[in-house]
């Protein structure tokens, strides 16, 4: 049924984030483009049901 498991296997850990990752999180550039990209996902949810 059930093994026994290392108290400190691997599993356990959370994944540690990419360099881009890291990088997309701290840029303000890209946040800004996402920002954006985010209102113009709204803006046409709101024009939809508008109509």
């Amino acid at each position: 049924m059930a093994t026994n498991k290392e108290p400190y296997e691997q599993n356990y850990y959370p994944p540690v984030p990419t360099p881009f990752t890291l990088y997309t999180r701290c840029s303000v550039c890209w946040q800004f483009f996402r920002f954006i990209a985010l209102n113009i996902k709204m803006m046409k949810v709101v024009m939809r049901s508008k109509h």
